[in-house]
């Protein structure tokens, strides 16, 4: 629509313009200008007021098509949000978690003893144990019978994670290997520890699955391919490097009959369950070989393409003597990946093959006698007292073993503040209070809320046993370690679980000085 001066310019150039002269016309004196401007004040009106109705309307329309935020778009009062979640006008600067004060206040033992006495307390039946330390300066703060040998269920697990990374090392990665066998159509699968082998590809960003079977058997096919060969291929197994009973005789068969566990072997898929999120029942009772026909099923599969077919089954043998014709390969994740995964869902099978593997490394057998001679060798070699420690496997599903919550307390104190820096390795996998792992779900009622995110501790739990061992820093700053065991007690009782986490979350909480 042209605006009104520019309409009103048109006109007169048109009333400029000469007529054809058709007959004579008489000129007539041209009318004042201003008479012509009051003739269009009615068109000058109404499209003042079609503006002035417009221009709200327009803008009560945009924001269908520009969006809330454009120009006069009408807002709806927004509900008054606190600051802390409101998005911030700029970005403050890049901060990085800083180091613990050692001028911290360090709690007083009789505080800490007056607020723990009133939460460490039996569901019924059984008794307590508990020992609190200061880790800086290993100072006491609280002890209620810490030397008195305890069955520590899962807690077991944090000795055996202590000893094999100092045995095996945290960046050492375990091999699945094939090897050429005593003939050119016989290979054979030699199992080197990894018991977390995926049945698929490998997957480099996980720990449970690293390495995978069909990526090992891919490239075993192509190097029988290469090497000329047309089949049929044999499979054979060499799991020879664990030795002994693969059932601990100290286990309950019950739990074994559950899935809490397994007969042990150093070569598994799934940590020898049937896929990766699977319940733990039914496990294979022969992981090893499982996990060994699942590969040849893989070749038969890759053969195909290759030129060759593969024998149906697969049998034991020990791989020839001498050097190693190495064919094919796969590495698993780190120890102290597989360390962290086994600590924060307390895997009994990773566990125990952890402790043959580091048996292995230490020139012991790997067996469940030289896993626990190892780990008790490298729990003395720290300074930690293992006269009165009696193991009888290195996952805590026999009730056999015998430690201390001071001897806990000790091990907490070494990841965490020891001189032996490869054990810091270990402190990604304390389950986190509230959030991950085997304290995941708890630390959700108004008594133990304050702990969860800060809590860090290995749970134990068997029928009547009941542990939790850890580290928190406490209000003041001050980063204490611990360790509850309960024995004896009413099997289900809830108020036991309860107990061991308000009495972790007093720590947590504690400005434990007088004043």
């Amino acid at each position: 629509m042209k605006g009104v001066d520019e309409a009103g310019a048109e006109k007169q150039a048109s009333d400029q313009q000469e007529t054809p002269l058709l007959r004579p016309r008489k000129i007539r004196p041209r009318k004042p200008a201003r008479k012509s401007f009051v003739r269009f004040l009615p068109v000058i009106f109404l499209t003042l007021v079609i503006a002035a109705l417009a221009v709200p309307m327009g803008l009560g329309v945009a924001p269908g098509f520009f969006g809330p935020t454009f120009l006069g778009a009408a807002r709806t009062p927004t509900p008054k949000v606190p600051a802390w979640q409101q998005i911030p006008n700029e970005l403050s600067r890049a901060q990085v978690v800083a180091p613990l004060d050692p001028s911290a206040p360090v709690p007083l033992p009789a505080d800490v003893a007056r607020q723990l006495n009133a939460t460490l307390t039996p569901d019924g039946g059984g008794d307590f144990t508990g020992v609190v330390q200061d880790a800086l300066t290993g100072l006491p703060l609280y002890d209620r019978d810490g030397a008195r040998n305890r069955v520590p269920a899962s807690n077991m697990k944090l000795l055996t994670a202590v000893a094999a990374l100092r045995a095996i090392g945290p960046e050492t990665r375990f091999s699945t290997r094939v090897l050429a066998g005593p003939s050119a159509s016989t290979i054979v699968l030699s199992a080197g520890g990894d018991v977390l082998l995926g049945a698929g590809q490998s997957q480099p960003g996980e720990v449970m699955g690293h390495a995978g079977l069909e990526t090992l058997a891919a490239a075993a096919a192509k190097a029988l391919k290469d090497r000329g060969v047309t089949g049929p291929v044999t499979v054979q197994l060499d799991d020879t490097i664990f030795s002994g009973p693969a059932l601990n005789p100290g286990w309950s068969l019950d739990d074994v009959a559950a899935g809490e566990t397994a007969p042990v072997f150093p070569l598994a898929l799934n940590s020898a369950r049937n896929s990766a999120g699977a319940p733990t029942i039914p496990r294979p009772q022969d992981a090893a070989l499982a996990a060994a026909e699942a590969f040849a099923g893989k070749l038969q599969a890759a053969g195909a393409a290759a030129g060759f077919t593969v024998s149906p089954g697969v049998e034991r043998a020990k791989a020839p003597a001498g050097k190693q014709d190495v064919i094919a390969s796969v590495e698993s994740a780190t120890a102290r990946e597989q360390i962290d995964l086994m600590l924060e869902t307390s895997d009994n099978y990773l566990a125990e093959t952890f402790g043959r593997m580091a048996a292995l490394s230490a020139g012991k057998p790997g067996s469940n006698d030289g896993a626990t001679a190892t780990v008790s060798a490298q729990l003395a070699e720290l300074g930690i007292a293992t006269d009165s420690m009696h193991l009888a496997d290195v996952s805590g599903l026999a009730l056999g073993n015998q430690v201390s919550a001071r001897q806990f307390v000790d091990v907490v104190r070494a990841i965490t503040s020891g001189p032996d820096t490869r054990l810091r390795a270990a402190l990604a996998g304390f389950p986190v209070a509230g959030l991950t792992g085997t304290l995941g779900d708890r630390y959700g009622d108004a008594s133990t809320s304050q702990g969860a995110g800060l809590v860090r501790a290995k749970t134990g739990t068997l029928n009547s046993v009941i542990a939790l061992s850890g580290y928190v820093v406490d209000a003041d700053g001050r980063l204490l370690v611990f360790s509850f065991i309960g024995n004896g007690l009413t099997p289900g009782a809830a108020g036991n679980k309860v107990a061991l986490d308000r009495s972790a979350t007093t720590l947590a909480a504690c400005g434990c000085r007088a004043g």
